[in-house]
């Protein structure tokens, strides 16, 4: 579900293991442009399918009815007006959550989401999550990914239509954890994109990335306490590689905004939407009840909404890093 480039990504993924797969875009014309080309004509385009291996629908309760998995790969802004015309029962579907976001006005992960508005059962829901670029696996370059689920053997089993010669899976049952690092490494990274858009350093950046995975640790040990390794891939690999890598929408949407572009004219810039635009609203707002010490957070939330000059900001969360 979805026809972005994560979506594009996963797609050609399955497809390795799959003999077939339903793939539901909301819009006719890039379908039909999709089986006319051979590839998607909007994301990744350099990317070829087996078309008449896809069951194109447009049909969200068509194509979800017959589907025994749906795979959300939708941006999280966007997530409710997809569902929107969604009225067949999916509380019996294993959901599979790719999306790294959180959905605005309800500041819920998605597995929430579901839970709460499908009645889905925690159980039946998987997050994949991991320091992959869509960019990167579509090309074929080594990656790592991390499918966690309440239930273990449900998550091994959707490693299996992942893995490949280029694709490497681990399990896990931190779902809550790997969702809310999948929001705050976006966070973070406009906060790395915008030192280097100041062209505060390297030293500098490096001291930001550092402070910002002890504050995710925080948080999600606040809001979601167990055992987890916070140096693992799904945690830190996913936070560095969004932080540095030229593939990252977060890390150049701070980049614009650290060259002096307001927040408008950035996102109109942008050609893909900057996820942690909008994740650091909500978990601005969902601090409030936790009341987490989270400085990066905080500036970064400054200089976005309460339009706080960059410097400034950063001048202050200078005497906080540590």
């Amino acid at each position: 579900m979805g026809g972005g480039s994560w979506a594009t990504a996963l797609s050609k993924l399955l497809l390795q293991n799959c003999d077939s797969i339903i793939w539901y875009m909301r819009r006719d014309d890039r379908i039909n442009d999709f089986k006319r080309l051979g590839h998607n004509p909007a994301y990744l385009s350099d990317v070829e399918f087996p078309i008449g291996r896809i069951d194109f629908r447009s049909d969200i309760n068509a194509a979800c009815t017959e589907a025994d998995t749906l795979l959300m790969a939708m941006p999280s802004p966007y997530f409710k007006s997809h569902l929107a015309k969604l009225t067949a029962d999916i509380s019996d579907k294993n959901i599979v959550v790719a999306t790294k976001g959180i959905v605005p006005d309800e500041n819920e992960v998605i597995s929430d989401y579901m839970v709460e508005y499908y009645g889905v059962d925690p159980s039946r829901i998987v997050v994949v999550s991991g320091p992959c670029h869509a960019e990167e696996v579509a090309l074929g370059r080594l990656s790592y990914l991390t499918v966690a689920c309440n239930d273990i053997e449900l998550a091994r089993k959707f490693t299996s239509m992942l893995d490949g010669k280029a694709m490497k899976t681990f399990v896990s049952t931190d779902v809550h954890g790997i969702e809310y690092a999948g929001v705050l490494k976006n966070i973070y990274a406009i906060a790395s994109g915008m030192v280097h858009g100041m062209k505060a350093g390297d030293n500098y950046q490096a001291m930001v990335i550092s402070n910002a995975i002890r504050e995710m640790a925080r948080f999600i040990e606040a809001i979601s306490p167990g055992k987890r390794q916070i140096c693992d891939s799904v945690y830190l690999g996913d936070l560095l590689v969004t932080s540095y890598s030229r593939f990252s929408r977060n890390h150049n949407f701070g980049a614009m905004i650290g060259r002096g572009y307001t927040v408008k004219a950035a996102m109109m810039e942008m050609e893909m939407v900057a996820e942690g635009y909008y994740g650091t609203k909500c978990i601005h707002e969902i601090n409030r009840k936790y009341e987490v010490n989270m400085p990066l957070l905080d500036c970064v939330y400054r200089i976005l909404y309460e339009r706080c000059p960059v410097s400034l900001a950063f001048e202050k969360l200078s005497t906080e890093l540590i």
